[in-house]
C-alpha cells in the first residue's frame, strides 16, 4: 500500500510539473502575441520569415546559454573526449539511443507509421539481445537504421502549427510546438508510471540525461567552433539551422515537397 501511494504521489508530482511547464509556455506565447508587429511591408515580411517575436529576450537567453557552454559544457565535453576513447563513446551513445526506444516507438505509432514502428521495435530487440543491452548497434548491420521521433514531431504530423521560435535556458533552440512536445514526451514515458517514486529511478534518470547532454555536446565541438568563426550573426545562423534540421526530422529526412520557403507551417 505504501509503495502504491508513493508511486501515485510521484506520478502526480510529474503531472503537476508538466502542467507548470505548459502554463509557462502559454505565458511565453501570450507575451509573443502581444509583441509589436512592424507596419512597414519590408520589415513585416522579414518579421514573418523570422517568426521570432521574442527575439530580444531570446537573444539574452542565447547569450546566457553560450556563456554556460563556454564555461561549463564545452570544457566538460572536451574532458569527456579525453577520458574515453572513441569506441567507448560510441558504445555509450548506442546504449542511450537504445534506451530511448519507448519514445520513438510510441511516436511512430501515434504518427500512423507502422513500418517505422516495427523497425524501431526490431532494432530494440536485436540490439538489446545481440548488442549487449544496446552497447553495440548490431541491427544496423542488417539494414535496420536508427531514427528518432518525439511528440513535437507527432504534433507537426497532426497539423499543429509551429508557433514562434523560442530560445530556452539550458535547452537551446525550440519552436513552441517542440517545447510543448517535451511535456508530451514526459507524459508518454512509460518509466514515469512504472517506477516514478524511488530515488534509484531519479538518480538513473538524471545520470542518463547528463551523460546524454555531455556526449552530444562532445560530438558538436568542431561544428560549433566553425559556426562561431564564420557566422556574422551566430544567433540567426543557429535559428536557421535549427529550423532546417527540425523540418527534416519531421519529414523523416525526405526532401521538401516544394522549393518555396515556408514562413509558418
Amino acid at each position: 500500500m505504501t509503495n502504491t501511494i508513493a508511486a501515485g504521489h510521484g506520478t502526480g508530482s510529474r503531472a503537476r510539473g508538466a502542467l507548470r511547464i505548459a502554463v509557462v509556455l502559454l505565458g511565453v506565447l501570450a507575451v509573443g502575441a502581444c509583441a509589436p508587429v512592424p507596419k512597414d511591408p519590408e520589415a513585416l515580411r522579414a518579421y514573418k520569415e523570422a517568426n521570432d517575436p521574442l527575439e530580444p529576450a531570446n537573444r539574452k537567453v542565447f547569450e546566457f546559454n553560450m556563456a554556460l557552454d563556454r564555461n561549463i559544457m564545452k570544457p566538460v565535453a572536451k574532458a569527456y573526449r579525453r577520458t574515453f576513447p572513441a569506441f567507448v563513446r560510441d558504445s555509450i551513445r548506442n546504449f542511450l539511443d537504445n534506451a530511448a526506444f519507448p519514445q520513438t516507438f510510441i511516436n511512430d505509432v501515434l504518427q500512423g507509421k507502422p513500418g517505422r514502428a516495427a523497425e524501431t521495435a526490431m532494432r530494440f530487440f536485436v540490439n538489446t539481445i545481440a548488442g549487449v543491452f544496446g552497447f553495440f548497434d548490431v541491427a544496423a548491420q542488417y539494414g535496420l537504421e536508427g531514427h528518432k521521433e518525439d511528440f513535437g514531431q507527432t504534433l507537426a504530423v497532426w497539423g499543429v502549427k509551429e508557433g514562434p521560435y523560442l530560445m530556452i535556458p539550458f535547452l537551446g533552440p525550440h519552436s513552441a510546438r517542440h517545447a510543448g512536445g517535451r511535456v508530451g514526451d514526459k507524459l508518454l514515458d512509460p518509466l514515469t508510471y512504472v517506477a516514478p517514486g524511488g530515488w534509484q529511478y531519479r538518480v538513473a534518470s538524471i545520470s542518463s540525461t547528463v551523460v546524454n547532454i555531455v556526449d552530444r555536446r562532445s560530438r558538436q565541438i568542431e561544428a560549433l567552433e566553425d559556426l562561431e568563426r564564420n557566422s556574422l550573426d551566430l544567433y540567426a545562423t543557429i535559428r536557421s539551422l535549427y529550423r532546417q534540421n527540425r523540418n527534416s526530422e519531421i519529414r523523416d529526412g525526405e526532401p521538401a515537397k516544394n522549393t518555396v520557403p515556408e514562413i509558418v507551417e
